[in-house]
């Protein structure tokens, strides 16, 4: 009996501890998630079409204005895409360290913040060739207790961005002039801590200049006249195990250096105040406002008919017509839904420059299409995506894709495997099948117009409220 008791003890004492290794080790392995990182490269991006990158929501990265996705990082970004024959995806993601997780564990390709490199971060990442160099200010309201010198520091309080450098070179200056100075790490993104200096709800940050210049353009108030920190080189982080999409990131920026591209970005958002104000003051910029285009009420309306997110269609109406009411297209269509003139007819609009017009025709056109799929595809999500292709290109060409899906095995209920035969419909060995009825069509075409207005529907929903 004893015996028993003993071995019962020691199986218990054994399954404790090894149950505490277990979660110990477990642990260990999310804590250096950096050394491990998810194996994708350059091949596989190319293979599964698009390129991840993580960007903030800053004057001086990525933000959407009118509609339209601006933003210093975003160009480059975006021409960084074209380069590779590849789409562009955005991770929103101010959080830093955050950033560098998603990184290591496949959910993203680049950080493209404009980062520092340090030592602490070369452990987590490796990093592209220079974009460019900064430095960093002291950024404060103008005032008669301003602080002008490094001394007048002692006894005050800095906010700044968390897991920014920003803590190291304050840090330097404390030891170096042996000052007592507290300094506050905040999980916001710098618009939010110069919105708070503003307000007199905080005293001071830390900024990159170029953030600071711009900000400065439309807070009159703002100084940001001693540095902090001189230029140093920022970069673009990657993954270590990525030795082909680092070695073309870096081709790609020694081209784009020689031919003067990125100084034509640097001054568009930099150097031309006027331009930056009207962009970052603006009611229709996710910087400063929460409206999309003029006519967010009609779309607004319009999306309770439809039963849709209201920035889903105002994505498809950007995509559109970008919000002009006069444009035309060369096949003819017009309106802020760019309705073609049997279309019109069929849907009761009598004059398409009309905005409320305009919209309600293209709705009742949406309405008429989700009917149609409802059925088929009874998932909802899966048939906006249908819809949308749809819309596009005919929903005769798309239903020619649903007819190949189901002869060839697919799953004529996804998006994903409609888009396929779609694509297909430009080789005659499928456009020629007896199951289609409409012919010819340069499918890719549609897929990726229904890609655009779910990548933008993507921004819009991370940058806009509902």
């Amino acid at each position: 009996m004893k015996q028993t008791l003993n071995g019962l003890l020691f199986l218990l004492i054994f399954s404790l501890f090894g149950v505490q290794c277990t979660f110990l080790k477990e642990d260990k392995n999310i804590e250096n998630y950096w050394e491990n990182p998810v194996p994708i490269d350059l091949e596989e991006i190319v293979n599964r079409g698009f390129i991840r990158a993580i960007v903030d929501n800053t004057s001086a990265s990525y933000y959407i204005y009118r509609g339209r996705r601006m933003g210093y990082e975003f160009e480059m970004l975006r021409n960084l895409a074209s380069s590779l024959g590849v789409r562009l995806h955005l991770i929103v993601k101010p959080d830093i360290s955050e950033a560098f997780k998603l990184l290591n564990m496949g959910k993203a390709d680049i950080i493209a913040m404009n980062l520092e490199i340090t030592e602490e971060r070369k452990v987590l990442a490796n990093f592209t060739k220079p974009i460019g160099q900064i430095s960093t200010v002291l950024v404060q309201r103008k005032s008669n207790r301003m602080i002008t010198e490094y001394s007048e520091l002692q006894d005050r309080v800095i906010h700044i961005r968390k897991d920014a450098v920003y803590r190291d070179q304050l840090n330097s200056i404390k030891e170096l002039y042996g000052l007592d100075l507290t300094i506050i790490e905040d999980d916001e993104d710098t618009e939010n801590l110069v919105n708070r200096i503003v307000k007199g709800e905080i005293d001071m940050t830390i900024l990159d200049k170029e953030n600071a210049m711009v900000n400065a353009t439309y807070f009159e108030n703002l100084d940001n006249s001693l540095e902090i920190s001189p230029n140093s080189d920022v970069a673009w982080a990657l993954r270590k195990n990525a030795p082909e999409l680092e070695k073309a990131i870096n081709e790609w920026i020694t081209k784009r250096k020689k031919s003067g591209y990125f100084n034509m970005i640097y001054a568009k958002y930099f150097q031309n105040s006027k331009n930056s104000y009207f962009r970052n003051n603006s009611p229709f910029s996710s910087l400063s406002g929460n409206a999309i285009s003029p006519y967010d009420n009609l779309i607004k309306k319009g999306s309770d008919t439809l039963g849709w997110d209201w920035r889903l269609l105002a994505s498809l109406v950007y995509k559109e017509s970008r919000f002009d009411t006069t444009a035309t297209s060369y096949a003819g269509a017009v309106g802020l839904l760019q309705l073609m003139p049997v279309t019109l007819a069929r849907f009761g609009v009598e004059n398409p420059n009309d905005p409320y017009q305009s919209l309600m025709g293209g709705v009742n056109y949406l309405i008429y299409l989700d009917k149609f799929w409802l059925e088929r595809i009874p998932e909802s999500n899966e048939r906006i995506k249908v819809i949308l292709a749809s819309y596009n290109i005919g929903h005769g060409h798309v239903e020619d894709a649903w007819r190949l899906a189901i002869k060839y095995g697919g799953n004529p209920q996804t998006w994903e495997s409609i888009a396929h035969f779609l694509k297909l419909k430009s080789d005659p060995e499928y456009y020629r099948d007896p199951v289609v009825k409409s012919g010819f069509a340069k499918g890719h075409l549609a897929v990726n117009y229904v890609d655009d207005v779910m990548i933008l529907y993507d921004s819009y929903r991370v940058l806009i409220e509902p």
